[in-house]
């Protein structure tokens, strides 16, 4: 059995407050794309490596390499105008039956256990998508009020969401709808199964500059 791993990098740096994505802000010392594919390269399943970006970023990413001697070996594909077309180009390179891990590009905190156990249960299954349970209370909207939910049986989905080749490619081949918010929505279009298994806290997507902050702190060696 063949494993890729498609890291898809086609966030902006809006809300970071910086002008270049946020898969290339410095994340001690290195892009924080950097740290997540070295992390895949590193887990025992050693996947094969996609990743996706807009082709505006592909050569400030090439020399970006260059500049910080980066070598993991990895081939770089074009995005597209979503997620859900990122994903596409990304599966479109992949010819041979596999599991195919779907990674935030900026989510560099993944352990390599929680790669290897996607791996596996995708490979038994067809299916693994990591979600942590809330912590918080819950309370959904609903027009001009709000109802509390329990949270216990709240989920907060991550990534990856690893699954097999044939029933990505199938779910894969519907139109894009707005509803697609990742690729378990997009799995669940086409009747899949979604299995979840356990995520985990530090897993998560870098999104505000203080995210970086707590990012350094989980990157210290004495942590």
């Amino acid at each position: 059995m063949k494993y890729f791993a498609i890291i898809v990098g086609g966030g902006s740096g809006s809300r970071m407050l910086s002008e270049i994505p946020k898969q290339f802000i410095l994340l001690r010392g290195r892009p924080v794309l950097m740290h997540t594919i070295e992390t895949f390269y590193k887990s025992e399943y050693s996947p094969e490596i996609i990743v996706v970006l807009n082709v505006d970023f592909h050569q400030y990413w090439e020399n970006l390499c260059v500049l910080h001697n980066f070598s993991v070996p990895h081939l770089l594909v074009k995005g597209g105008t979503h997620r859900f077309d990122s994903v596409k180009n990304g599966l479109k390179v992949i010819k041979s039956k596999a599991i195919i891990a779907i990674h935030d590009a900026v989510r560099p905190l993944l352990s390599c256990q929680l790669i290897d156990r996607s791996f596996q249960e995708a490979e038994l299954s067809g299916s693994a998508v990591a979600a942590i349970k809330s912590r918080d209370s819950v309370r959904q909207q609903t027009g001009k009020h709000t109802i509390p939910l329990n949270r216990e049986e709240i989920y907060l989905i991550q990534t990856p969401q690893t699954f097999s080749s044939e029933i990505l490619k199938k779910a894969y081949k519907q139109e894009f709808r707005n509803e697609f918010t990742d690729d378990a929505s997009v799995a669940e279009r086409a009747g899949i199964r979604i299995n979840l298994i356990e995520g985990e806290n530090r897993n998560f997507k870098i999104t505000f500059p203080e995210d970086i902050r707590l990012a350094e702190i989980y990157l210290n060696p004495g942590f």
